[in-house]
Parts: structure tokens; C-alpha cells; sequence
């Protein structure tokens, strides 16, 4: 099983790659998380909005497979604590497909690929800044990992 983290948006500052790339190299050899940047579509003066959502989705879409479990952040999505983060990795895990994790782009993810989402999660009631997003991700799951291998680095 993997975990891809399919994202809009490139050209993130060091410290986000820095911070990413801590958490995912210590991620098991059975648990390896892979991240796909899909570049956000042109927003000009009088940007239409909804056709830049959709474009982004339609290239986020082409990312996943048909077996893929997609989890979509979004505002709206459950809450859930890092333990119950760990319980939900470990129900995925068993069920074996590769998960497919979207983070959608300053205006959100596009309708269909809300419509293909598995299961819808917020980090946060908070606004956080995308590319913090990844970060806050890659460790949050490595976290959950750690809870279920009982590793220390999880003291609550």
C-alpha cells in the first residue's frame, strides 16, 4: 500500500520541501508516501474561477487510479484526533488499496473530485496555508503510523 498525496500547486518554498521530506523518509518500507504536484491552473485579472477548479480537477483526477482510496481534505471534513487518525490508518492499511490523499488548490478542491472521495477529512476548523498543509500531512501520518507500531515518537 501507498500513500499519495496528490497536490495543487508547485514551486513551494525549502523549508516546505525540508519539512515534507523529514516526515516522509521516516515512513516504513510498507507504508512509502509519494507526492504528485499538479500546477495550479492561470488565475489572471478577471480569473473564471470555476473553469480553474475544474481544470486542476480534471488533472488531479488523471492522478488516481479506479481501485485508489481517496480521502479529499476539505472544510468540512471529519475531525478526527491523531488516535482515531491511527484506527482509520489501520482499517486502510487492511483493506490494502493505495490511498490517494487531495489537497486542492486556493479555491478548494474541484466537485468531481469530491464526488470521487472515499472519505472527506479537515486538518482543521483553522485555515492553514497549503504548504504548511503538506507538512502538517506527512507528519501527522507518519504519527499514526508510529502510535500503531507503538513507537515513541507518539507521547500523548
Amino acid at each position: 500500500m501507498r500513500i499519495k498525496i496528490i497536490a495543487v500547486g508547485t514551486k513551494m518554498p525549502s523549508w516546505v520541501a525540508t519539512g515534507f521530506t523529514e516526515y516522509v523518509k521516516r515512513m516504513p518500507p510498507e507504508l512509502p508516501v509519494q507526492l504528485i504536484e499538479i500546477p495550479m491552473a492561470k488565475r489572471g485579472k478577471n480569473p473564471d474561477i470555476e473553469r480553474a477548479i475544474k481544470a486542476e480537477g480534471n488533472k488531479v483526477l488523471e492522478q488516481i487510479k479506479a481501485n485508489d482510496f481517496v480521502i479529499a481534505l476539505e472544510v468540512g471534513g471529519a475531525h478526527l484526533s491523531t488516535e482515531k487518525l491511527a484506527q482509520k490508518l489501520a482499517s486502510w492499511q487492511q483493506d490494502g488499496r493505495d490511498i490517494c490523499i487531495l489537497i486542492g488548490g486556493p479555491d478548494g478542491n474541484a466537485e468531481a473530485c469530491l464526488k470521487r472521495a472515499d472519505y472527506k477529512l479537515s486538518l482543521s476548523e483553522l485555515t492553514l496555508p497549503h504548504p504548511l498543509v503538506r507538512i502538517v500531512l506527512a507528519e501527522q501520518f507518519y504519527r499514526a503510523w508510529s502510535i500503531l507500531a507503538n513507537h515513541p515518537y507518539h507521547r500523548a
